[in-house]
Protein backbone atom coordinates (compact mmCIF):
# COMPACT_ATOMS: atom_id res chain seq x y z
CA UNK A 1 0.00 0.00 0.00
CA UNK A 2 1.72 3.17 -1.25
CA UNK A 3 -0.09 6.14 0.26
CA UNK A 4 0.98 9.68 -0.67
CA UNK A 5 -1.69 11.53 1.35
CA UNK A 6 -3.26 10.40 4.63
CA UNK A 7 -6.39 12.08 5.97
CA UNK A 8 -7.93 11.24 9.34
CA UNK A 9 -11.37 12.30 10.51
CA UNK A 10 -10.95 14.55 13.57
CA UNK A 11 -13.59 12.51 15.38
CA UNK A 12 -11.37 9.40 15.30
CA UNK A 13 -9.54 8.89 18.62
CA UNK A 14 -5.83 8.09 18.50
CA UNK A 15 -5.78 4.56 19.87
CA UNK A 16 -3.70 1.42 19.23
CA UNK A 17 -5.51 0.69 15.95
CA UNK A 18 -4.82 4.18 14.56
CA UNK A 19 -1.24 4.31 15.83
CA UNK A 20 -0.58 0.95 14.17
CA UNK A 21 -1.96 2.24 10.85
CA UNK A 22 0.01 5.49 10.95
CA UNK A 23 3.25 3.71 11.87
CA UNK A 24 3.03 1.55 8.74
CA UNK A 25 2.18 4.28 6.25
CA UNK A 26 4.84 6.58 4.85
CA UNK A 27 2.65 9.68 4.97
CA UNK A 28 2.06 12.47 7.46
CA UNK A 29 -1.50 12.32 8.85
CA UNK A 30 -3.75 15.34 8.27
CA UNK A 31 -6.78 15.73 10.54
CA UNK A 32 -9.88 16.98 8.68
CA UNK A 33 -13.28 18.22 9.81
CA UNK A 34 -15.36 16.56 7.10
CA UNK A 35 -15.30 14.41 3.99
CA UNK A 36 -15.60 17.39 1.62
CA UNK A 37 -11.93 18.21 2.14
CA UNK A 38 -11.02 14.74 0.94
CA UNK A 39 -13.46 14.86 -1.99
CA UNK A 40 -12.14 18.24 -3.16
CA UNK A 41 -8.54 17.02 -2.93
CA UNK A 42 -9.27 13.97 -5.07
CA UNK A 43 -11.56 15.68 -7.58
CA UNK A 44 -8.92 18.33 -8.25
CA UNK A 45 -6.67 15.74 -9.91
CA UNK A 46 -6.50 15.09 -13.64
CA UNK A 47 -7.21 11.41 -12.89
CA UNK A 48 -9.26 11.38 -9.64
CA UNK A 49 -9.44 7.58 -9.64
CA UNK A 50 -5.65 7.20 -9.70
CA UNK A 51 -5.30 9.96 -7.10
CA UNK A 52 -7.80 8.17 -4.86
CA UNK A 53 -5.72 4.99 -4.93
CA UNK A 54 -2.85 6.87 -3.28
CA UNK A 55 -5.01 8.81 -0.81
CA UNK A 56 -6.26 7.12 2.35
CA UNK A 57 -9.06 8.51 4.49
CA UNK A 58 -9.39 6.98 7.95
CA UNK A 59 -12.93 7.59 9.14
CA UNK A 60 -15.96 5.98 10.75
CA UNK A 61 -18.55 3.85 9.01
CA UNK A 62 -21.64 6.04 9.15
CA UNK A 63 -23.90 3.37 7.68
CA UNK A 64 -24.68 -0.28 8.32
CA UNK A 65 -21.67 -2.38 9.29
CA UNK A 66 -23.32 -5.66 8.26
CA UNK A 67 -25.77 -5.85 5.36
CA UNK A 68 -27.07 -8.19 2.68
CA UNK A 69 -25.29 -8.30 -0.67
CA UNK A 70 -26.94 -5.92 -3.19
CA UNK A 71 -27.94 -8.61 -5.68
CA UNK A 72 -30.76 -8.27 -8.17
CA UNK A 73 -34.07 -10.10 -8.46
CA UNK A 74 -33.40 -10.78 -12.15
CA UNK A 75 -30.49 -13.15 -11.49
CA UNK A 76 -29.93 -15.83 -8.86
CA UNK A 77 -28.27 -14.38 -5.73
CA UNK A 78 -26.17 -16.38 -3.28
CA UNK A 79 -27.46 -14.57 -0.14
CA UNK A 80 -24.01 -13.33 0.83
CA UNK A 81 -23.58 -10.97 3.78
CA UNK A 82 -21.23 -7.98 3.54
CA UNK A 83 -19.06 -6.76 6.39
CA UNK A 84 -18.46 -3.13 5.45
CA UNK A 85 -14.90 -2.38 6.62
CA UNK A 86 -13.70 0.03 3.95
CA UNK A 87 -14.06 1.20 0.36
CA UNK A 88 -12.07 1.20 -2.86
CA UNK A 89 -8.73 -0.43 -3.63
CA UNK A 90 -5.05 0.37 -4.19
CA UNK A 91 -4.76 -2.03 -7.12
CA UNK A 92 -5.91 -0.81 -10.54
CA UNK A 93 -7.92 -3.34 -12.55
CA UNK A 94 -9.28 -1.86 -15.76
CA UNK A 95 -12.65 -3.60 -15.36
CA UNK A 96 -13.19 -2.63 -11.70
CA UNK A 97 -16.79 -1.61 -11.15
CA UNK A 98 -15.79 0.52 -8.15
CA UNK A 99 -14.43 3.15 -10.56
CA UNK A 100 -17.99 3.88 -11.61
CA UNK A 101 -19.70 3.01 -8.33
CA UNK A 102 -18.27 5.69 -6.04
CA UNK A 103 -18.62 9.42 -6.71
CA UNK A 104 -15.83 10.28 -6.28
CA UNK A 105 -13.88 7.15 -5.36
CA UNK A 106 -12.34 7.36 -1.90
CA UNK A 107 -10.02 4.80 -0.35
CA UNK A 108 -11.56 4.63 3.11
CA UNK A 109 -10.58 2.60 6.15
CA UNK A 110 -13.37 2.36 8.71
CA UNK A 111 -11.78 2.58 12.12
CA UNK A 112 -13.24 1.10 15.27
CA UNK A 113 -12.49 -2.55 15.96
CA UNK A 114 -14.68 -2.44 19.06
CA UNK A 115 -17.68 -1.23 17.04
CA UNK A 116 -16.98 -3.92 14.47
CA UNK A 117 -16.83 -6.52 17.21
CA UNK A 118 -20.14 -5.43 18.75
CA UNK A 119 -21.93 -5.67 15.39
CA UNK A 120 -20.51 -9.14 14.80
CA UNK A 121 -21.47 -10.37 18.27
CA UNK A 122 -25.12 -9.60 17.52
CA UNK A 123 -24.89 -11.65 14.33
CA UNK A 124 -23.14 -14.52 16.10
CA UNK A 125 -26.13 -14.83 18.45
CA UNK A 126 -28.63 -15.37 15.63
CA UNK A 127 -29.90 -18.87 14.97
CA UNK A 128 -28.67 -18.97 11.38
CA UNK A 129 -25.60 -19.70 9.24
CA UNK A 130 -24.01 -16.57 7.78
CA UNK A 131 -21.36 -16.38 5.06
CA UNK A 132 -19.76 -13.00 5.61
CA UNK A 133 -17.16 -11.27 3.44
CA UNK A 134 -15.27 -7.97 3.41
CA UNK A 135 -14.43 -8.04 -0.31
CA UNK A 136 -17.49 -6.39 -1.86
CA UNK A 137 -16.33 -2.75 -1.80
CA UNK A 138 -12.59 -3.31 -1.28
CA UNK A 139 -10.00 -6.06 -1.47
CA UNK A 140 -10.04 -7.91 1.85
CA UNK A 141 -6.27 -8.15 2.24
CA UNK A 142 -4.85 -4.88 0.91
CA UNK A 143 -5.10 -3.88 4.58
CA UNK A 144 -3.15 -6.84 5.99
CA UNK A 145 0.26 -5.14 5.99
CA UNK A 146 -0.93 -1.89 7.55
CA UNK A 147 -3.88 -2.75 9.79
CA UNK A 148 -4.81 -4.93 12.76
CA UNK A 149 -8.24 -5.49 11.23
CA UNK A 150 -7.68 -8.77 9.28
CA UNK A 151 -6.05 -10.43 12.30
CA UNK A 152 -8.84 -9.13 14.55
CA UNK A 153 -11.52 -10.55 12.24
CA UNK A 154 -9.96 -14.01 11.98
CA UNK A 155 -9.58 -14.25 15.76
CA UNK A 156 -13.11 -12.90 16.37
CA UNK A 157 -14.75 -15.38 13.99
CA UNK A 158 -12.74 -18.23 15.53
CA UNK A 159 -14.70 -17.85 18.79
CA UNK A 160 -18.19 -18.61 17.39
CA UNK A 161 -19.97 -21.40 15.51
CA UNK A 162 -22.52 -20.01 13.04
CA UNK A 163 -20.62 -17.58 10.82
CA UNK A 164 -17.97 -18.08 8.16
CA UNK A 165 -15.58 -15.26 7.24
CA UNK A 166 -14.42 -15.08 3.63
CA UNK A 167 -11.43 -12.87 2.87
CA UNK A 168 -11.25 -12.31 -0.90
CA UNK A 169 -8.12 -10.92 -2.53
CA UNK A 170 -5.83 -10.54 -5.53
CA UNK A 171 -2.82 -10.03 -3.25
CA UNK A 172 -0.49 -12.37 -1.38
CA UNK A 173 -0.85 -10.49 1.92
CA UNK A 174 -1.20 -13.45 4.27
CA UNK A 175 1.81 -13.26 6.59
CA UNK A 176 0.04 -12.08 9.75
CA UNK A 177 -2.73 -14.67 9.26
CA UNK A 178 -0.50 -17.74 9.07
CA UNK A 179 0.16 -18.23 12.82
CA UNK A 180 -3.43 -17.51 13.92
CA UNK A 181 -5.77 -20.04 15.51
CA UNK A 182 -8.57 -19.56 12.97
CA UNK A 183 -10.59 -22.58 14.20
CA UNK A 184 -11.68 -23.31 10.60
CA UNK A 185 -13.99 -20.29 10.59
CA UNK A 186 -12.12 -18.34 7.89
CA UNK A 187 -11.98 -19.09 4.18
CA UNK A 188 -9.27 -17.28 2.24
CA UNK A 189 -10.35 -16.73 -1.34
CA UNK A 190 -8.56 -15.62 -4.46
CA UNK A 191 -10.00 -13.97 -7.53
CA UNK A 192 -8.30 -15.67 -10.47
CA UNK A 193 -7.83 -14.93 -14.13
CA UNK A 194 -5.59 -15.98 -16.98
CA UNK A 195 -2.00 -14.67 -17.06
CA UNK A 196 -2.91 -12.63 -20.16
CA UNK A 197 -5.72 -10.81 -18.36
CA UNK A 198 -3.72 -10.39 -15.14
CA UNK A 199 -0.81 -8.77 -16.99
CA UNK A 200 -2.93 -6.57 -19.26
CA UNK A 201 -5.95 -5.67 -17.11
CA UNK A 202 -5.05 -6.18 -13.42
CA UNK A 203 -2.36 -3.61 -12.71
CA UNK A 204 -0.71 -3.86 -9.31
CA UNK A 205 -2.05 -7.34 -8.48
CA UNK A 206 -0.10 -10.49 -7.68
CA UNK A 207 0.71 -12.92 -10.48
CA UNK A 208 -1.33 -16.10 -10.89
CA UNK A 209 1.53 -18.28 -9.63
CA UNK A 210 2.03 -16.02 -6.61
CA UNK A 211 -1.67 -16.18 -5.70
CA UNK A 212 -1.69 -19.97 -5.95
CA UNK A 213 1.52 -20.27 -3.96
CA UNK A 214 -0.10 -18.15 -1.23
CA UNK A 215 -3.14 -20.45 -1.38
CA UNK A 216 -0.90 -23.46 -0.88
CA UNK A 217 0.74 -21.78 2.11
CA UNK A 218 -2.51 -20.92 3.91
CA UNK A 219 -3.81 -24.41 3.13
CA UNK A 220 -0.80 -25.80 5.00
CA UNK A 221 -1.98 -23.81 8.02
CA UNK A 222 -5.43 -25.41 7.94
CA UNK A 223 -7.35 -22.61 6.22
CA UNK A 224 -10.06 -23.57 3.77
CA UNK A 225 -9.94 -22.00 0.32
CA UNK A 226 -12.24 -20.55 -2.32
CA UNK A 227 -11.61 -19.33 -5.84
CA UNK A 228 -13.57 -16.86 -7.93
CA UNK A 229 -13.37 -16.74 -11.73
CA UNK A 230 -15.09 -13.41 -11.90
CA UNK A 231 -14.89 -11.61 -14.22
CA UNK A 232 -13.99 -14.08 -16.94
CA UNK A 233 -13.06 -12.19 -20.10
CA UNK A 234 -13.85 -13.69 -23.50
CA UNK A 235 -11.03 -13.40 -26.05
CA UNK A 236 -9.50 -15.72 -28.71
CA UNK A 237 -8.54 -19.12 -27.24
CA UNK A 238 -9.55 -17.97 -23.75
CA UNK A 239 -11.12 -21.36 -23.01
CA UNK A 240 -7.70 -23.00 -23.36
CA UNK A 241 -6.13 -20.46 -21.02
CA UNK A 242 -8.87 -20.69 -18.38
CA UNK A 243 -8.61 -24.48 -18.37
CA UNK A 244 -4.87 -24.13 -17.78
CA UNK A 245 -5.68 -21.99 -14.72
CA UNK A 246 -8.03 -24.69 -13.42
CA UNK A 247 -5.29 -27.27 -13.88
CA UNK A 248 -2.85 -25.07 -11.94
CA UNK A 249 -5.26 -24.73 -9.03
CA UNK A 250 -5.25 -28.48 -8.46
CA UNK A 251 -1.48 -28.68 -8.92
CA UNK A 252 -1.09 -26.31 -5.97
CA UNK A 253 -3.89 -27.32 -3.57
CA UNK A 254 -6.05 -30.34 -2.75
CA UNK A 255 -9.69 -30.42 -3.90
CA UNK A 256 -10.84 -31.21 -0.35
CA UNK A 257 -9.52 -27.84 0.82
CA UNK A 258 -11.77 -25.89 -1.56
CA UNK A 259 -15.15 -24.86 -0.16
CA UNK A 260 -16.49 -23.42 -3.42
CA UNK A 261 -15.61 -21.91 -6.79
CA UNK A 262 -17.73 -19.15 -8.30
CA UNK A 263 -17.90 -18.24 -11.97
CA UNK A 264 -19.09 -15.11 -13.74
CA UNK A 265 -18.22 -13.30 -16.95
CA UNK A 266 -17.36 -9.61 -17.36
CA UNK A 267 -20.42 -7.40 -16.91
CA UNK A 268 -20.52 -3.68 -16.35
CA UNK A 269 -22.63 -0.58 -16.02
CA UNK A 270 -22.62 1.20 -19.41
CA UNK A 271 -20.86 4.27 -17.97
CA UNK A 272 -17.83 2.13 -17.05
CA UNK A 273 -16.99 1.84 -20.76
CA UNK A 274 -15.99 5.51 -20.98
CA UNK A 275 -13.86 5.21 -17.85
CA UNK A 276 -11.97 2.20 -19.24
CA UNK A 277 -11.48 3.96 -22.59
CA UNK A 278 -10.06 7.03 -20.87
CA UNK A 279 -7.89 5.36 -18.21
CA UNK A 280 -6.81 2.18 -20.01
CA UNK A 281 -6.29 3.07 -23.65
CA UNK A 282 -4.68 -0.30 -24.38
CA UNK A 283 -7.67 -2.27 -23.12
CA UNK A 284 -10.02 -3.97 -25.56
CA UNK A 285 -12.34 -5.62 -23.02
CA UNK A 286 -15.25 -3.13 -23.45
CA UNK A 287 -15.51 -4.04 -27.15
CA UNK A 288 -16.72 -7.62 -26.90
CA UNK A 289 -20.12 -8.92 -28.03
CA UNK A 290 -22.28 -7.38 -25.30
CA UNK A 291 -26.01 -6.89 -24.84
CA UNK A 292 -27.89 -4.96 -22.16
CA UNK A 293 -29.02 -7.35 -19.41
CA UNK A 294 -32.14 -7.25 -17.29
CA UNK A 295 -30.13 -5.52 -14.54
CA UNK A 296 -29.11 -2.73 -16.97
CA UNK A 297 -25.55 -4.04 -17.14
CA UNK A 298 -23.75 -4.95 -20.32
CA UNK A 299 -23.22 -8.73 -20.58
CA UNK A 300 -21.65 -11.03 -23.12
CA UNK A 301 -24.10 -12.50 -25.63
CA UNK A 302 -25.61 -15.53 -23.85
CA UNK A 303 -24.35 -18.26 -26.25
CA UNK A 304 -20.79 -17.00 -25.63
CA UNK A 305 -21.27 -17.22 -21.87
CA UNK A 306 -22.73 -20.71 -22.07
CA UNK A 307 -19.85 -21.94 -24.23
CA UNK A 308 -17.09 -20.82 -21.89
CA UNK A 309 -19.00 -21.83 -18.73
CA UNK A 310 -19.46 -25.39 -20.02
CA UNK A 311 -15.76 -25.69 -20.81
CA UNK A 312 -14.59 -24.46 -17.40
CA UNK A 313 -17.13 -26.38 -15.32
CA UNK A 314 -16.34 -29.59 -17.16
CA UNK A 315 -12.65 -29.05 -16.44
CA UNK A 316 -13.26 -28.41 -12.73
CA UNK A 317 -15.45 -31.50 -12.40
CA UNK A 318 -12.67 -33.68 -13.84
CA UNK A 319 -10.69 -32.94 -10.68
CA UNK A 320 -13.58 -33.10 -8.22
CA UNK A 321 -17.09 -34.02 -9.44
CA UNK A 322 -18.63 -32.94 -6.12
CA UNK A 323 -16.96 -29.57 -5.71
CA UNK A 324 -19.46 -26.73 -5.16
CA UNK A 325 -19.45 -24.58 -8.32
CA UNK A 326 -21.94 -21.76 -8.65
CA UNK A 327 -22.70 -18.79 -10.86
CA UNK A 328 -22.55 -15.22 -9.73
CA UNK A 329 -25.64 -13.43 -11.02
CA UNK A 330 -26.83 -15.70 -13.84
CA UNK A 331 -30.32 -16.81 -14.89
CA UNK A 332 -32.13 -20.16 -15.02
CA UNK A 333 -31.22 -20.93 -18.63
CA UNK A 334 -27.49 -20.58 -17.89
CA UNK A 335 -27.75 -22.86 -14.86
CA UNK A 336 -29.75 -25.52 -16.67
CA UNK A 337 -27.57 -25.60 -19.79
CA UNK A 338 -24.24 -25.53 -17.97
CA UNK A 339 -24.87 -27.44 -14.71
CA UNK A 340 -28.19 -29.17 -15.51
CA UNK A 341 -29.62 -27.80 -12.30
CA UNK A 342 -31.21 -24.56 -11.14
CA UNK A 343 -31.81 -23.49 -7.52
CA UNK A 344 -35.43 -22.47 -8.08
CA UNK A 345 -36.63 -21.84 -4.55
CA UNK A 346 -35.91 -18.50 -2.92
CA UNK A 347 -32.73 -18.83 -0.85
CA UNK A 348 -31.90 -22.29 -2.26
CA UNK A 349 -28.48 -21.30 -3.63
CA UNK A 350 -27.62 -19.68 -0.33
CA UNK A 351 -28.67 -22.85 1.50
CA UNK A 352 -26.45 -24.99 -0.76
CA UNK A 353 -23.49 -22.73 -0.03
CA UNK A 354 -24.29 -22.87 3.69
CA UNK A 355 -24.20 -26.67 3.48
CA UNK A 356 -20.81 -26.53 1.79
CA UNK A 357 -19.56 -24.17 4.51
CA UNK A 358 -20.75 -26.57 7.22
CA UNK A 359 -19.19 -29.54 5.39
CA UNK A 360 -15.72 -28.01 5.17
CA UNK A 361 -15.64 -25.75 8.22
CA UNK A 362 -16.43 -26.17 11.90
CA UNK A 363 -19.88 -24.61 11.86
CA UNK A 364 -22.97 -25.77 13.75
CA UNK A 365 -24.72 -28.22 11.41
CA UNK A 366 -27.91 -28.01 13.50
CA UNK A 367 -28.52 -24.54 12.04
CA UNK A 368 -29.08 -25.83 8.51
Amino acid sequence: MKIDTLFIDKAIPKDLEIEYLISRLDADPQRVENTKTVYDFINDAEDPILKAKKTLYITQNKGAVIKACPGTSFYTCCDYTILHTGTFCTMDCSYCILQAYFHPPVLQYFAGLQTLGHSLEKTFKKNKIFRIGTGEYTDSLIWEKVSLQPKFLVETFARQNNCLLELKTKTVNIESLLPLDHNEKTVIAWSLNTPDIISSEEKGTASLNARLEAARLVESKGYRLAFHFDPMVIYPECEIQYKKVVKQIFEYVRPESIVWISIGTFRFMPKLKQIIEKRFKHSTIPYGEFILGLDNKMRYFKPLRIKIYKEIISCIKEYDPNLMVYFCMEDEEIWEKCIEFFPKKEGELGHLLDKSAVKYCSLNSNLL
